[in-house]
């Protein structure tokens, strides 16, 4: 390549332009690896502080996975006994939130479906689940039958679902030879460039470990305070919505609109006014404002820096094309991507074009 300067770029943007149709074609197989790196990002400054107490890294790994699924089986286990005791609170208000529901129909369309009278609407409700039985046992084979071709055929999904199966396997690898990737990747860079290059991927890791641990705290400070809230409310399943609205907050303003939604329809089945369902809305929005404005900056600070709005753009990029896992992973990489922008824009201010030097 010495004698044709032409080729190595020529090389380089065949291979970027290879990859990015690896990564478009193959995106779905791609997310679990680049999730289980990211993890491996996470705990890799626990795993690096074991070994300096001359813990040999593949115990040290050991060691660390084993804590976090132990810590993540009490909190289940929790969890499910704080459940467990609401649903049964729930089971027993079930008839009168079913009498409550049959009272917000309108008589119009009671009168439509022919349950002028609860005890219409019982004898339709009898009837419905009597033909439900009464379905042809072949039928339901065939559509079972169906459902296993369509699966068996679908090669794309059942590699997608064994590649998150995979993920403690790849977080396994990624964490034991982390080093040696660093490694290698800086060998790849001209020297000319490495201490550039390592001062970029020192603010990568930073602004991802500084997200990553901040946004779970943040996550369990919101799931305490919705929980509190909607229990001094009176809302049944107060820890469950509570919860399920600070851990869907991982994605960004997800959990903020599930929880509206199941606590207002909560307090309207068991209040039937408008006071407790407002006073739900009111608390998550006094508690949306406490975090954007006191717990997202003092826990994760400007670390990541992104604008709400840049932050909703990269989560519906990021949910169209890898789904769930897309938006999990959006804010980072936006975020990482910010930090290259910045990196770009230093350059290019100093630049002759720039300056007209």
């Amino acid at each position: 390549m010495a004698g044709k300067p032409w080729l190595f770029p020529a090389v380089s943007g065949g291979m970027l332009v290879a990859a990015g149709l690896v990564v478009y074609y193959a995106g779905a197989i791609l997310v679990p690896p680049l999730i289980a790196f990211f993890l491996a990002f996470l705990f890799d400054p626990l795993v690096t502080c074991l070994e300096r107490r001359r813990v040999h890294r593949t115990a040290a790994i050991f060691i660390v996975l084993t804590g976090v699924a132990l810590a993540a089986a009490l909190g289940i286990a929790f969890m499910v006994t704080s459940i467990t005791s609401e649903f049964q609170n729930v089971r027993i208000n079930l008839p009168d939130y079913a009498s409550r529901i049959y009272g917000m129909i309108p008589a119009e369309v009671k009168g439509y479906f022919g349950i002028e009278t609860p005890d219409k609407a019982y004898r339709q409700l009898q009837g419905l689940l009597d033909r439900l039985h009464g379905v042809s046992f072949e039928v339901m084979r065939e559509s079972l039958s169906f459902l296993r071709r369509a699966v068996s055929s679908t090669l794309a999904l059942i590699l997608s679902v064994l590649g998150y199966l995979v993920i403690p396997l790849y977080l396994y690898y990624f964490l034991k030879d982390l080093t040696k990737i660093r490694l290698r990747l800086a060998d790849l860079v001209p020297p000319r460039h490495r201490e550039t290059i390592a001062a970029r991927i020192a603010e990568i890791r930073e602004i991802l470990t500084g997200f990553v641990h901040g946004q779970l705290m943040v996550c369990a400070i919101l799931a305490v305070l919705y929980s509190v809230g909607l229990w001094v409310i009176g809302i049944d399943l107060a820890i469950v919505i509570g919860t399920m609205s600070g851990v869907l907050f991982i994605i960004p303003y997800l959990g903020t609109v599930v929880g509206i939604a199941l606590s207002m329809l909560m307090a309207v089945l068991k209040f039937h006014d408008i006071l407790h369902p407002l006073l739900c809305l009111g608390w998550f929005a006094a508690v949306q404002a406490l975090e954007g404005a006191v717990i997202t900056p003092k826990i994760v600070g400007d670390r990541v820096g992104l604008h709400p709005l840049a932050a909703i753009l990269a989560l519906l990029i990021g949910g169209q094309l890898f789904g769930i896992a897309g938006m999990l992973l959006a804010v980072p990489v936006a975020a990482v991507l910010k930090a290259f922008l910045s990196s770009y824009l230093n350059w290019y201010r100093a630049s002759a074009f720039f300056t007209g030097r």
